[in-house]
C-alpha cells in the first residue's frame, strides 16, 4: 500500500498539492497536523482518503484525535504529532509510546525537520514541513510509505 505522509502545512498545500497531483497517486493520504483543515481540503482535491490527526495549533478541533492507530497489511502504524511526546527534546518518550502499542512505524511531525530512524525493529519517520521546513536545507518536504511485507519509507522534496 502506497502512503503520502505530509505534516505542519500551516494553512498553505498549493505546493504540496500541485506536486503530488503530478505523481501517480497513493491509496491514502496521512496528515499529521497543523492544519486539521489541510488534511480536509488535501482529501477533497485528490479525491484520497485522508487520516488526519490534530496538532498544538488545532486546538479547538474535537473531531480529530492527537495520536491515531492503524493497522495496514500487519503492520501497526503510531500517528502523532508529536508535541505531547516530547518530540523536540528527542524521540525517547515516543519510542516508549510505540512499545506501548506495539508499533511497527511511527510517523510524527511538529519539529518541520524530516526524520528517519529505526530502532528494535521500529521505524519513526517525521515528513518535514510541506510549507514551512527549517533545518539546514529548509527544503519542503513530505513521505511516501510503501508497505508491503516490508515497510519502506522514502521523504520527497516538493520544490
Amino acid at each position: 500500500m502506497r502512503i503520502f505522509v505530509v505534516s505542519d502545512t500551516h494553512g498553505n498545500t498549493i505546493d504540496f498539492i500541485n506536486k503530488v497531483n503530478s505523481m501517480k497517486k497513493p491509496e491514502l493520504f496521512i496528515h499529521l497536523g497543523d492544519y486539521v483543515e489541510d488534511g480536509e481540503k488535501i482529501e477533497k482535491k485528490t479525491g484520497v482518503e485522508t487520516v488526519i490527526v490534530k496538532g498544538n495549533g488545532d486546538y479547538f478541533h474535537p473531531k480529530y484525535n492527537e495520536d491515531e492507530i492503524l493497522n495496514i497489511k500487519g503492520k501497526t502504524l503510531l500517528l502523532t504529532h508529536g508535541h505531547n511526546h516530547g518530540v523536540r527534546y528527542g524521540i525517547d518518550r515516543l519510542l516508549y509510546k510505540a512499545y506501548e502499542v506495539g508499533a511497527d512505524l511511527v510517523l510524527f511531525g511538529h519539529t518541520h525537520l524530516p526524520f528517519f530512524h529505526e530502532e528494535d525493529g521500529i521505524i519513526l519517520v517525521n515528513p518535514g514541513s510541506a510549507s514551512m521546513p527549517r533545518g539546514f536545507n529548509r527544503k519542503k518536504t513530505f513521505g511516501i510509505i510503501d508497505i508491503d511485507n516490508i515497510i519502506s519509507v522514502e521523504i520527497v522534496s516538493i520544490d
